[in-house]
């Protein structure tokens, strides 16, 4: 008799790994997390990776499941072709030039797909989430950096090496303030978490606005400095998203990232009407472009690399 078909799905952070076995329809049959620990080199966090798919495949073959493949989803550029990460980020140190997918493939016995992280993210969301009602749509996470994808015709566009999306590197401000990738003025260094919380430091000494929740906490309430670190914050999220608008005329923007679950329509509705005032009338006509919080939230990237996986 058949078994059911599944994949593995990781999802992989500068400080957790969240993985998953999910099954052809997108349900998550097994799940787990275990901290990321990068500064303990590539081969440590390899070795960490090939025992979250060994112990996958052991819950497989437990629940009689068939594990056609593993998807995984990685801060970085990721080559296409052969699955290396070709461009790491702070938060992985040393992760440039692993090559990932064949490591695990020739460890696991299993047929693997590597991509970026906000890629699988963009396609859990295409398939399941908020970006199903849209063949095209862009996807932008705001989290320590900023990350993104284009989807088209329900697929992820690549670009020449694979390496497309990465949004947060627009410049929006010339000789700007300092970013992650050792440049100025990028999107990242204005519209990320870790911005936010480094402007909060700037407008109040004390650390009382650092936290996010406790300051759209704030915001909520009326204090005068959360709310205009708020507006602040939301505008230079919309700088961005109108340059990606008239760039491609998309008919919907998905947002994720923790900062967009927590804060739902309170963020959005400050993005949608700094918008308002940047985008190009045509580009609003018959209607604005549609933003839209993630539905899978943590999941999604699990979720997405999994189906990769089993799409492939």
């Amino acid at each position: 008799m058949a078994r059911n078909r599944a994949a593995l799905g990781i999802d992989l952070g500068g400080t957790n790994i969240k993985w998953g076995i999910v099954s052809e329809n997108g349900r998550l049959l097994a799940e787990g997390i275990v901290p990321t620990e990068p500064r303990n080199g590539p081969e440590a966090l390899l070795a960490k990776l090939s025992g979250i798919a060994k112990e996958a495949q052991r819950r497989a073959r437990s629940a009689e499941l068939a594990l056609a493949g593993v998807g995984i989803g990685t801060a970085g550029q990721v080559h296409r072709g052969s699955g290396a990460v070709k461009g790491a980020t702070a938060a992985l140190p040393g992760w440039a030039g692993v090559p990932l997918g064949e490591r695990i493939e020739r460890e696991t016995g299993l047929p693997v797909i590597v991509d970026n992280d906000v890629n699988m993210i963009a396609l859990g969301e295409a398939w399941l989430g908020a970006g199903r009602h849209w063949s095209d749509f862009v996807c932008v996470a705001l989290g320590t950096g900023v990350g993104g994808c284009l989807i088209a015709d329900r697929r992820v566009y690549a670009g020449r090496h694979g390496y497309a999306g990465e949004f947060g590197h627009m410049t929006v401000q010339l000789d700007g303030r300092e970013c992650s990738c050792g440049g100025r003025g990028c999107w990242e260094a204005y519209a990320s978490v870790t911005a936010l919380i480094r402007m909060a430091g700037e407008m109040q000494p004390d650390g009382s606005l650092d936290d996010p929740p406790t300051l759209f906490a704030r915001a909520r309430e009326g204090d005068a400095a959360a709310l205009e670190l708020a507006d602040k914050y939301s505008s230079y999220v919309a700088a961005g998203l109108a340059g990606l608008i008239h760039i491609f005329n998309p008919p919907a923007i998905v947002l994720g990232g923790a900062i967009v679950a927590g804060q739902g329509d309170y963020l959005l509705e400050r993005i949608k009407l700094s918008l308002k005032r940047r985008v190009m009338p045509a580009f609003q006509s018959p209607e604005p472009v549609a933003i839209v919080a993630a539905d899978l939230g943590g999941h999604a990237g699990v979720i997405g690399s999994a189906l990769a996986a089993l799409k492939r």
